[in-house]
């Protein structure tokens, strides 16, 4: 099977899983106490029990369910994920302001985390029972045994606040009028922190995993062929057992996606970065279900699409895999 055709399989298969994700996140939702109708009373501090219902009913809260469910089905198909209640603007400009910078952080951090990941765990491997080894396992084990939002905490005090070298918040500096190089360099510094903070507990992860694969393929028949033919160190590790070690680490990742971006949500709150996962944070406070429904539905999309690339990528690691589909 060639790689545009597993592709188109691939996506062939996401369609049932992108309806069981629109389902069963629909009636969790209303399982939630309360509605954006209540949240608007509330905010308005002198609403009446009769305006807040005729408020419901002019929003269709009070509608059956199955109702509701079936009238959210209808505003999908038209390629469309609804009106936020509470904003009154289409859902998809609002998700469509905010999912870059999610992306942008996301990216970051699962790249920092396989980067460094993989980097400590080959020393750990090819160090294995050494000092090195026994201090990055407890460097590991400390990073994946804090909370990630305590992480980024530690970071804002030591790093923003004691030696003042990175800012504590945001994406930018407001009316900033950088460019190029400097644009790049200066939102770097917002996004150093927030992403090492959501990539340390899975630095750990990686770190552990890659180290565990290496000493395996390490036992295997080629590399000990590699290293009878005269190859030197660095040759045989690089292209005979790290590259075979990255395989169940890509597959980890990948399996990860949705959890880092369900971490974003806490990250971005603690480091105040104007993305996805303080805009949920602000549907669910408003108890806004259409606004929350769609950033449920893109970041089911955004895991779908990660794991059809991990799946792709492990046809360029290892043609076997292709050969045997």
């Amino acid at each position: 099977m060639t790689l545009l055709s597993r592709l188109g399989f691939l996506l062939l298969k996401a369609v049932p899983t992108v309806f069981i994700v629109v389902t069963l996140s629909f009636f969790f939702v209303q399982l939630a106490p309360g509605d954006i109708a209540d949240y608007i009373a509330a905010s308005s501090g002198a609403a009446t029990e009769e305006g807040t219902s005729a408020l419901r009913e002019s929003l269709g809260l009070d509608r059956p369910i199955l109702e509701q469910l079936l009238h959210y089905y209808g505003t999908l198909a038209q390629f469309s994920l609804g009106q936020s209640m509470r904003f009154d603007v289409p859902v998809t400009e609002l998700i469509a302001a905010r999912l870059p910078s999610t992306l942008l952080l996301v990216g970051t951090s699962i790249t920092l985390a396989l980067a460094l990941g993989i980097a400590a765990g080959a020393v750990m491997a090819l160090n294995a029972g050494r000092s090195k080894d026994r201090l990055l396992s407890a460097v590991t084990l400390v990073l994946y045994s804090i909370p990630s939002f305590w992480i980024g905490l530690m970071l804002i005090i030591v790093f923003a606040v004691q030696l003042g070298w990175l800012p504590t918040g945001g994406a930018e500096k407001i009316g900033s009028r950088a460019s190029g190089f400097s644009y790049l360099l200066e939102r770097g510094r917002y996004l150093l922190l927030p992403s090492l903070a959501l990539a340390s507990y899975y630095i750990a992860i990686y770190a552990r995993l890659t180290r565990s694969s290496m000493l395996e393929v390490i036992r295997q028949d080629h590399v000990r062929t590699a290293v009878a033919k005269g190859l030197n160190r660095w040759q045989v590790s690089l292209r005979h057992i790290v590259r075979n070690a990255l395989i169940p680490v890509s597959t980890m990742a990948g399996m990860h996606i949705a959890g880092i971006l369900g971490g974003a949500v806490v990250v971005e709150t603690v480091f105040s970065w104007p993305g996805m996962g303080r805009l949920t944070y602000e549907a669910i406070n408003a108890r806004d279900y259409v606004l929350l429904l769609g950033i449920l539905l893109t970041s089911a999309f955004v895991v779908i699409i990660a794991n059809i690339l991990v799946d792709l990528l492990h046809r360029v690691l290892d043609p076997r895999i292709g050969a045997r589909a």
